[in-house]
């Protein structure tokens, strides 16, 4: 049992230790990048650089989130744990739209 605990706690370092940090811009009532493609364990920054709240959300299974009411100025930062497909939008702007490829 502790050797399986000690592999698991090391495999999460490991990630952790490799695991790199995005940006998505949120401007003009869009998303910059319009694409993305990280790897699992990644962390993505949504900056809120519009004069106005933002809610991007994505209710795929391969990473589901919703950073709720963004206010103007304000950062979140969500991980991506699995690999997959994410489709993200603006729950308050329906044309914003962007898509992030998760890998291994």
């Amino acid at each position: 049992m502790k050797t399986i605990a000690l592999l698991a706690s090391t495999l999460v370092l490991a990630v952790s230790m490799h695991a790199s940090e995005h940006v998505v811009n949120q401007k003009g009532k869009a998303f910059a990048p319009g694409t993305m493609k990280v790897k699992v364990g990644d962390k993505i920054t949504f900056k809120n650089n519009d004069g106005f709240a933002h809610n991007a959300f994505s209710d795929n299974e391969a990473n589901e989130f919703d950073i709720g009411m963004q206010k103007p100025g304000q950062d979140v930062t969500i991980e991506m744990k699995k690999p997959g497909t994410v489709e993200v939008e603006c729950a308050i702007h329906p044309n914003m739209h962007m898509t992030i490829e998760v890998v291994e």
